[in-house]
């Protein structure tokens, strides 16, 4: 795998303390810190980047992450999405790729991550404005699942929608359909993370509360990278615990 190392990459990490679905997430336990915590540790452990920052609105989310010896930003309160958070934290940075990373994926590794951004140093006549990953699932309550956001794409890959109720329909049941997963991973070239701002939320993504689908609303393209690993996302109290039942399992291992 070559990569350009004259292409500047930095991963951000926006982390909002009053999620909807689980406030406070970001600063429940998890081992021996707080999840935003060990999700700053897990990004930074890849060695895939220049700089690792979180980007937060939260005082308490900012204090703790420079405590523990890691890099924060304050953003501003009034954000559409994580992207809107790291977009206005670029704007003054000399970077040429950035990378938003989940603040809830604890257990992010290093693998998926290089996938993602050897698509742009692959990518020499800089087609790809924003790329994403995807992972193929198959259990029937996970599809069902609105937390769990399914993605369809073209023959290229390129995304065609992404949507909270399992896509696309199976109208025979076939066991030949296949479902994917939209793991919230995101590369942008920096112009285009600052575009992505710039853009206006339209129905879809006020609908099904999907930030991407701004992009494909207004007629940009994504490119979607299949990965096998699946991860762990804390959404829910219950993934949290699952989390946890992890951790401890992969340090005893």
């Amino acid at each position: 795998m070559i990569f350009d190392f004259t292409m500047k990459t930095i991963a951000m990490i926006p982390a909002r303390y009053d999620a909807s679905r689980f406030p406070g997430k970001l600063m429940m336990t998890l081992g021996d810190a707080p999840v935003i915590v060990q999700t700053y540790r897990a990004t930074l452990n890849t060695g895939l980047f220049d700089d690792v920052f979180v980007v937060t609105e939260s005082k308490l989310i900012f204090d703790t992450i420079v405590s523990h010896g890691g890099k924060a930003l304050m953003s501003k309160l009034d954000h559409q999405s994580g992207s809107d958070r790291i977009a206005e934290a670029v704007q003054d940075m000399d970077v040429d790729l950035v990378v938003n990373v989940q603040g809830d994926e604890p257990f992010t590794e290093k693998k998926s991550l290089q996938k993602l951004i050897a698509s742009f140093h692959q990518d020499s006549r800089k087609e790809i404005d924003l790329a994403s990953l995807m992972v193929k699932i198959s259990d029937p309550k996970e599809i069902q699942n609105p937390n769990t956001v399914k993605v369809i794409t073209d023959q290229r890959g390129l995304a065609i929608y992404f949507s909270r109720h399992p896509i696309p329909f199976s109208r025979d049941n076939s066991s030949e359909t296949q479902f994917f997963k939209h793991k919230g991973v995101y590369a942008f070239r920096k112009q285009a993370l600052l575009d992505f701002q710039k853009l206006q939320p339209q129905m879809l993504e006020l609908s099904e509360k999907i930030e991407c689908l701004r992009f494909i609303e207004h007629g940009r393209k994504i490119q979607m990278l299949e990965t096998d690993v699946l991860g762990v996302e804390i959404d829910t109290p219950e993934d949290l615990e699952e989390a946890q039942k992890l951790w401890k399992s992969n340090k005893l291992s």
